[in-house]
C-alpha cells in the first residue's frame, strides 16, 4: 500500500519558531542576530506602553520586525484571567488596531500576558480575531500544538536551550512533524549577561537545508492548508483548495508541492 506523509514547505519536517515578549529595546539586537541566521521570530507587543523608553518606539517598528511577526500582548499588559470580559476585550482589540495601524497586516496571535489565561479567554479569543495564544513554561520536547490557543513552547531561552537545539539538529527520523519553539524576553539577554547563548544556539541551528524557519502565525496557517487538503478515497488524488501550496512525500522518497487551486495525481 502506497503511503502518503505531510511535510513542511520545501518536503522538510522540521521548523524553527521563536517568540519573544514586549517589545524592549533590546529587541534590536536579537533581531539581528535572528537576521544574520536565517530565523524567523514573533514578537508579541503592547501598543499601550509604547511611550516608555525602555521599549521600542512605534516609528522604528514596521522596520525593525520586517520579515519576522508582530503579535498582540495585550494593550496594557494586565493579569488577564482576573479581569472581566469587557476588559479582556479591550485590552485585545485595541491592541490590535494600534498594532495593525503601524504594521500593515492583520495581527492574529497573542502571547498571554503574565502566562494569564482561562478557558473563558480562550472561547473569546477566536471571537477577537485570535488564532493561536503561546502560554509560559516549557515542553521539553518538539510536539507540534494540540491546542493553538494553549500553545506551549519546547523552552525558555534559559532552559537547556543548546542541549535541546542539538537534540533537534539531529533529529533525522522523518515519521513525524517536529517543532522547536523558542521564547523569552530579550532584556533577559541583559539582565543575565548570556547574549552567548543565544548567538550560539543561532549559529548552530540557522541556515539549515533540512529546517523550515516560520514566524508563529506561518506555521498556523500551514497547519490550515494541509487540514484541508481533499484526498481520492485510494489517496493517489489530491485537491488542494487553498491559495498556499501544501507539500507532501509520497512513500519516504518522491516529494509533491499541491500549489492553490491544484488537484494533483500522486502515484
Amino acid at each position: 500500500m502506497d503511503k502518503v506523509y505531510y511535510c513542511f514547505p520545501g518536503g522538510k519536517f522540521k521548523v524553527l519558531t521563536m517568540s519573544y515578549d514586549d517589545g524592549k529595546q533590546e529587541d534590536r539586537r536579537l533581531v539581528s542576530i535572528f537576521n544574520q541566521y536565517g530565523i524567523k521570530g514573533t514578537f508579541h507587543l503592547n501598543y499601550g506602553l509604547m511611550d516608555q523608553d525602555i521599549r521600542i518606539n512605534k516609528e522604528e517598528i514596521k522596520e525593525l520586525y520586517k520579515g519576522h511577526e508582530v503579535s498582540a500582548h495585550t494593550y496594557t499588559h494586565p493579569t488577564i484571567a482576573r479581569c472581566p470580559s469587557e476588559m479582556i476585550v479591550e485590552q485585545v482589540m485595541e491592541d490590535r488596531k494600534g498594532l495593525e495601524s503601524i504594521v500593515g497586516y492583520p495581527i492574529r496571535g497573542l502571547s498571554y500576558p503574565n502566562g494569564s489565561y482561562n478557558d473563558k479567554i480562550k472561547e473569546l479569543l477566536p471571537h477577537l480575531g485570535i488564532r493561536y495564544a503561546r502560554i509560559v513554561g516549557n515542553s521539553d520536547w518538539f510536539d507540534m500544538p494540540k491546542d493553538f490557543l494553549e500553545w506551549k513552547a519546547t523552552c525558555h531561552h534559559n532552559h537547556d536551550l543548546l542541549e535541546l537545539g542539538k537534540q533537534f539538529v539531529e533529529l533525522t527520523k522523518k515519521q513525524y512533524l517536529y517543532m522547536m519553539y523558542v521564547w523569552g524576553h530579550s532584556y533577559e539577554f541583559s539582565r543575565d549577561n548570556n547574549w552567548e547563548v543565544m548567538e550560539e544556539f543561532c549559529k548552530m541551528i540557522g541556515n539549515r537545508d533540512d529546517i523550515w524557519y516560520a514566524t508563529n502565525i506561518q506555521i498556523v496557517d500551514y497547519m490550515d492548508v494541509i487540514e484541508r487538503l481533499q484526498f481520492s478515497a485510494k489517496g493517489d488524488i489530491v485537491y488542494n483548495p487553498s491559495a498556499a501550496s501544501a507539500w507532501l512525500v509520497v512513500n519516504d522518497e518522491k516529494y509533491v508541492e499541491v500549489k492553490g487551486g491544484q488537484t494533483v495525481q500522486l502515484f
